[in-house]
């Protein structure tokens, strides 16, 4: 009896500790946790989360309130048409102008999972020719990042994109934020949003 006892304490903790682990970013109601830069749109419909170019065509974010530093983040995201968007980590925004790397989504043949460094160094890495294939246009893909100090680690539906080590990304400080691109006629779905801290 005092040894089932003492294995479902054990298991408990284990099962408290996962989830205490893994946060999920988006609660599929609404866009708590997160601030709107800009003026282009950003809704839940039937669950997920949508951005969409608004009258302006201008840039657009979501960003989260917390900073994160070191951690793995999961989503799954769906491009409806054109699917130029990223996934910023470690970044600040003033306005529409944001300071730090992003995780790149487009279109195929336009470097999904490449880092990019918005208002410095332009691209840092892009995936390799072949690689380009792995992106789903109109499907649900899955996004995985690793940022652990200086490193930062992408996969796209189980593929390794990228691997980078970069002493300016080791010193970043931010929170992670979503984009819309510039240009109009940019709409994607996402959902799935989660992350754990390292």
């Amino acid at each position: 009896m005092k040894k089932k006892l003492i294995i479902a304490v054990i298991g408990f903790i284990v099962t408290v500790n996962s989830h205490a682990q893994n946060t999920s970013l988006f609660n599929g109601k609404n866009l708590d946790g997160w601030k709107v830069y800009g003026t282009e749109k950003w809704y839940v419909e039937n669950g997920d989360l949508v951005c969409e170019s608004g009258k302006d065509k201008a840039y657009g974010y979501l960003g989260t309130k917390k900073h994160y530093k070191d951690f793995i983040l999961t989503l799954e995201f769906k491009q409806w048409s054109n699917g130029n968007s990223g996934v910023f980590i470690r970044s600040t925004l003033n306005g529409t102008k944001i300071k730090g790397w992003q995780v790149e989504v487009a279109p195929k043949g336009k470097h999904t999972g490449g880092v990019y460094e918005s208002y410095g160094r332009g691209w840092l890495i892009k995936p390799e020719a072949e690689k380009e294939n792995v992106l789903k246009e109109g499907e649900w893909n899955t996004m995985k990042i690793i940022v652990k100090g200086s490193k930062l680690t992408s996969w796209l539906n189980g593929t390794k994109m990228i691997s980078l080590d970069d002493e300016k990304i080791g010193k970043g400080e931010g929170g992670i934020a979503l984009q819309i691109h510039s240009g109009g006629n940019v709409k994607l779905s996402w959902k799935n949003i989660k992350i754990k801290e390292l």
